[in-house]
């Protein structure tokens, strides 16, 4: 697709350039319809992106900043949450996107600790009253 222009000076004009928008870049533009004859109409078609859902997993961080804070990875996650609603707000979908992805690591390590820690000390706890258990018998 070419995107070069060039302006036509007509009499209408008198030497001046013609008013005309610019279509940003990031649109996708299409025509429809070949040239069928002299008589044809060519349709265009823009197909704008729609605003990117990106979620910012706030309600997974406070989770686990509340219940499974394993070396306050939970906290971390909530700080890189609400950095990623600020940057959603802003418009800026790049950086919403990194944010929320660190989040999402974060998360997901502060979660798999922690439940290791709940598995480690229950089977260390059942382990030490089953051999407290045999020095009394």
């Amino acid at each position: 697709m070419n995107h070069t222009s060039q302006a036509f000076l007509t009499p209408t004009n008198k030497g001046q350039p013609p008013n005309y928008e610019r279509i940003k870049e990031e649109y996708e533009v299409a025509e429809l319809g070949g040239s069928h004859g002299s008589t044809s109409v060519r349709t265009t078609v823009i197909n704008m992106p729609r605003e990117v859902a990106v979620p910012d997993h706030v309600v997974w961080s406070l989770f686990n900043t509340l219940f499974l804070n394993f070396c306050c990875l939970g906290f971390i996650a909530y700080a890189y949450s609400v950095k990623s609603r600020d940057r959603k707000m802003v418009g800026d979908v790049t950086g919403a996107q990194a944010y929320a992805s660190t989040a999402k690591c974060l998360n997901i390590s502060a979660l798999v600790l922690s439940i290791l820690m709940v598995v480690i000390t229950i089977i260390a706890v059942v382990s030490i009253m089953v051999s407290a258990g045999r020095l009394y018998i």
